[in-house]
């Protein structure tokens, strides 16, 4: 029985990936011309959509989203989450409709045609760099003022001990949230570490939950005011996932 669920993993795993490639070698002329410019991008973006919701459904899983205050369109926000698996990225992508920017980490670039269009779209960070980091804010700045939103995992990166249920949260986010004076839409993935945790012998078919909650306003904020958020929107996202984990005990 071991043997099985060993062989069912590895293929499940590999076929992950073909997923991945798919849909982008069938879009590809299209994919190619919206990246030509950032003017394209949000035709890029609705192309991401198609790709990522391709493979949720194409590796079993359906996700299920709670809105309790919903995004205006053409407006931009500062997007966060918790960080647990690579379908953190498919999900989000699934679930919000508004044009967004990815901040993400630059190794993710290594992976055969994915990583071409990841460099190409996304803001990519060097965590070991400070002139990089420098250079995420420059870059990310722009794509607001484009009226795009920006999408960060600010925990930085899955944390290694998987029995962390939320990592401490970075400043990045939440300075140029304030920055801008844009809202911070705070969203809560319960299911992805099990559904698709980074073990690779590991995962299960299932559901996707999410929960989107209340925006957490900067208006009239400042640069002082910065670690204060960024606590409040770690612990209103670590209350999300404490309530999903009661809601599953008792079920």
């Amino acid at each position: 029985m071991k043997i099985l669920k060993i062989a069912f993993w590895i293929i499940w795993r590999v076929w992950f990936y073909v997923l991945m490639a798919v849909p982008i070698l069938i879009m590809l002329p299209l994919l190619l011309i919206s990246i030509i410019s950032e003017r394209g991008y949000p035709y890029f973006f609705k192309m991401a959509r198609i790709w990522a919701k391709f493979i949720l459904y194409g590796m079993g899983f359906y996700y299920k989203v709670k809105r309790e205050q919903k995004l205006i369109k053409g407006k931009s926000y500062m997007i966060v989450a918790n960080h647990t698996s690579m379908t953190d990225i498919m999900l989000m992508l699934a679930i919000i409709k508004n044009p967004f920017v990815f901040v993400g980490k630059k190794e993710l670039v290594k992976i055969p045609l994915f990583g071409f269009f990841y460099k190409r779209t996304c803001i990519l960070v060097d965590r070991n760099s400070s002139k990089s980091k420098n250079e995420v804010f420059k870059r990310a700045q722009s794509r607001l003022n484009q009226g795009l939103s920006i999408c960060i995992f600010p925990e930085g990166g899955v944390p290694d001990d998987e029995s962390i249920l939320l990592d401490e949260f970075k400043d990045g986010a939440f300075r140029l949230a304030i920055d801008h004076q844009i809202p911070i839409v705070p969203i809560v993935f319960p299911d992805n570490k099990d559904r698709f945790p980074y073990r690779f012998l590991s995962g299960s078919l299932g559901k996707m939950r999410s929960n989107i909650l209340p925006f957490v306003e900067t208006s009239g904020l400042t640069s002082d005011n910065r670690k204060e958020l960024r606590d409040t929107v770690r612990e209103m996202i670590y209350k999300g996932l404490l309530e999903f984990k009661k809601k599953d005990l008792k079920e």
